[in-house]
């Protein structure tokens, strides 16, 4: 099966969909957007997408619908963007994007590019020091590089050493830390970098959905189960992002494995004697009393007693 998820731009999950497991992405690009135009009554939108979701029929199609992209490129693979993209010169404009914690996206530069008609946004990560990085792990040794495939491909191996090979760094110098967009949006180029850069956001959602919310295996069989069995993971990935926003506004970042331990740990243990039923909540345990604040909900009293119907 594909599982498909739409999220707004600050991570939201809104809705899901399903298709069948030999359905290629690009196939399904086009009727998506489509049918989320219709669904939410949307009259403007853009389609983001990274590289491996679009070919030369789809860029087509986007175009004779007017639907406004901002996609990633095959920058290796398509010579004119190798060839004269890259090569065109122009001063770059630094981007930071607003952020929450440090495991937003680092600060990139940014400039514009147009050929043959066509706009180009070329991005460069500002953290891309693998080169530097490199020069200070072969002072401790070579073997624990020889499996890193980012420091692998810029070593010259030898029987008992490796030194860095100048010639690779030099040819892959235009490459390193960069990635190109295309649009026929009217957004600044830093927007349309900003906007790409939102994809994390969906790996994200698809990393949790797989991790920690372990919707595979599926044992069903039938499509309509298969389809609840997801949805009902979906709805809980929407409940985890709920609560995970509301941590966040009360200024709380917790483990996910911590929330659920200090959850679980709550408990109520109902006690009855001489006709009497008492219900006893369990103490409260690490930041379970702040995960109830933060989505304002009461702790239940620690005694309280149930009334025998």
């Amino acid at each position: 099966m594909v599982v498909g998820a739409v999220i707004d731009d600050k991570g939201r999950p809104i809705c899901c969909e399903m298709w069948p497991g030999n359905t290629t992405d690009v196939k399904t690009l086009i009727p998506v957007a489509q049918r989320m135009r219709q669904r939410f009554g949307i009259q403007q939108f853009c389609i983001v997408c990274d590289r491996g979701m679009i070919s030369n029929d789809t860029v087509k199609e986007l175009e004779e619908e007017g639907i406004p992209y901002i996609l990633g490129t095959r920058m290796r693979l398509v010579k004119e963007i190798r060839t004269e993209v890259l090569s065109r010169a122009g001063r770059y404009t630094e981007v930071y994007p607003e952020g929450v914690s440090s495991k937003d996206p680092s600060p990139l530069k940014v400039k514009q590019v147009v050929h043959n008609d066509k706009r180009y946004i070329v991005c460069v990560n500002l953290r891309q020091a693998i080169i530097e990085s490199l020069k200070q792990q072969l002072k401790k040794g070579a073997k624990s590089l020889v499996g890193n495939k980012g420091y692998r491909r810029y070593l010259k191996l030898t029987k008992n050493s490796a030194r860095i090979d100048t010639d690779k760094v030099k040819k892959e110098s235009r490459f390193d830390g960069k990635w190109v967009l295309t649009t026929n949006t009217d957004l600044s180029a830093e927007k349309v970098a900003l906007k790409y850069k939102e994809l994390w956001q969906v790996e994200r959602v698809f990393r949790d959905i797989k991790t920690l919310l372990e919707t595979r295996p599926v044992f069903h069989q039938c499509d309509r189960n298969i389809r609840g069995h997801v949805f009902c993971s979906f709805l809980a990935l929407v409940l985890r992002k709920e609560l995970e926003r509301r941590l966040n506004n009360a200024g709380h970042i917790f483990e996910w494995s911590d929330i659920k331990q200090d959850l679980e740990s709550l408990q109520t243990v109902t006690i009855e004697e001489n006709g009497k039923r008492v219900a006893i909540r369990t103490q409260c345990q690490g930041n379970c009393g702040k995960i109830f604040q933060a989505v304002k909900v009461a702790l239940p009293p620690t005694i309280r007693e149930i009334t025998l119907k």
